[in-house]
Formats: structure tokens, sequence, C-alpha cells
């Protein structure tokens, strides 16, 4: 069964257009964690404009007992710094730049890959294992194990653009399950994130030996109308017969 990781970014998206602290993102990741989740995900950016490292420390005792995984760039400011203290289980690295509006392209490794070695080599030493999140149609998949990642990540969202608008999705999706096995024979774990809904999960999930899911945006939103605790419950639901 594909595990499930809640972002909640989106939670504290909404709380920071107050000063009251509420919704709660402590609170929020506790309902995810009692309704099933098998972990909680978070993306400290730099300018704070969704989790800030204050919450991350909070989350960082509250998830003792299941996974916490942290995204961001280590080459920015701030990233370093925060899962240097915290330690989290999954150190998921993503190429974004500080004015990014959201995660949408993975990592070119023949740029990026020399100065990624010896930082991916401390956060293991911390403890945290790394992914490293890659576009699916790129050939660079199996230099991901040449520089130390123990997973990838692939972003998402051109599946489910091929879904929502039922253009080339047989391609698209036989190109997502190609990249799978590409990274498996590398010696590689998979998960996989990015515009991923109640939706289309169940036909990606279909593809072999996906590990993880870290879903925030959607299952938020979905929230809205489910409740919390029921949207959990319903991707697990998915999971379960994937």
């Amino acid at each position: 069964m594909t595990r499930l990781s809640v972002n909640v970014n989106k939670v504290a998206l909404l709380r920071n257009t107050r000063t009251i602290g509420i919704p709660s993102v402590t609170r929020a990741a506790q309902i995810c964690i009692d309704s099933g989740a098998y972990g909680i995900t978070v993306h400290p950016r730099p300018d704070q404009r969704h989790v800030r490292p204050s919450d991350v420390y909070e989350l960082s005792a509250l998830v003792s007992d299941v996974e916490f995984n942290i995204e961001g760039n280590p080459f920015e400011t701030g990233y370093l710094e925060i899962v240097r203290s915290v330690k989290p289980t999954q150190c998921t690295l993503v190429p974004d730049t500080p004015d990014a509006f959201t995660s949408d392209h993975g990592w070119d490794l023949s740029k990026d890959g020399d100065r990624l070695k010896p930082i991916i080599q401390e956060l293991k030493a911390l403890g945290s294992r790394v992914s490293l999140f890659m576009d699916y149609d790129s050939d660079e998949i199996p230099r991901a194990a040449l520089v130390g990642a123990d997973r990838i990540e692939l972003y998402t969202e051109p599946y489910a653009d091929a879904f929502r608008e039922e253009e080339d999705l047989e391609a698209v999706f036989e190109g997502y399950a190609g990249a799978a096995a590409i990274a498996q024979d590398a010696g590689l774990g998979v998960n996989a994130g990015h515009d991923l809904n109640l939706e289309n999960l169940g036909r990606f999930c279909s593809i072999p030996g996906v590990l993880e899911v870290s879903i925030g945006h959607a299952l938020i939103g979905e929230a809205l109308e489910m409740g919390l605790a029921n949207t959990v419950k319903a991707y697990l639901d998915i999971l379960a017969k994937t």
C-alpha cells in the first residue's frame, strides 16, 4: 500500500492571513495523524508565506511517531539550518527559487548534482532519508542514485493535467510508469506528489512500487467540503485498493 503524507502548508497559508493562530497547523497535523496518515509534510519557504520555521519546530515534537518530511531547496537560506536542528525522517530536496509560485520542475542533476552530493551526504549522516524532486521525462533519474539520494519524488502535475484534460493520458501515464521502473532499477525508492487528488490518485498509484504520495493543496481543498478527518480516510481507502 502506498503511504500518505499530508502536506499542511495550505493550513498555514490560511492561518497567516490573520494573527490569531486559526486554523492551527499542529491541530490539523494531529487530525491527519489520528485519521491514519503515515506522515506529515511541510515546505518552509524563505518568504514564510506558508509554514514558518516555528511551525516546523512545533511539529517536530508532535510527529515523533510518524514520518516527518521537510521539503525545500538546500541552496536557499534557512533550509539546512532547520533540518540540522529537527533531523526529519525524510528531506525532499526541490530546486525552487525563493519567488517560485509553487514547485514546478525537478532537478537538473547535470548542473546541480555535484553541489547536491555533499549536502545529501550530510543529511544522511543526520539520519534523514533523502529524496530528490524529479521530472518523469528526465533522462537523469539514475543519476539521483549516483549523487547519493535514497529516493526520488516524481513531479506529478503533468499527469494531473493529462488526467483532467483527458489528453494523452495513456502516454503520460506510461511515461510515469517507465520513470518509476527506471528509478527502481537504479536502486531508488519512488515517491510522488503535486496535484494528486481523490479523482486521479487511484490510477496513478496502480504504478508498481510507489512508496509514498505527498498531498496538500487538493486534500485541504476537499476537506472544506468533507471535513479533514473524512478526507484523509477517503485517500487512505483509495490507497488500500491499489
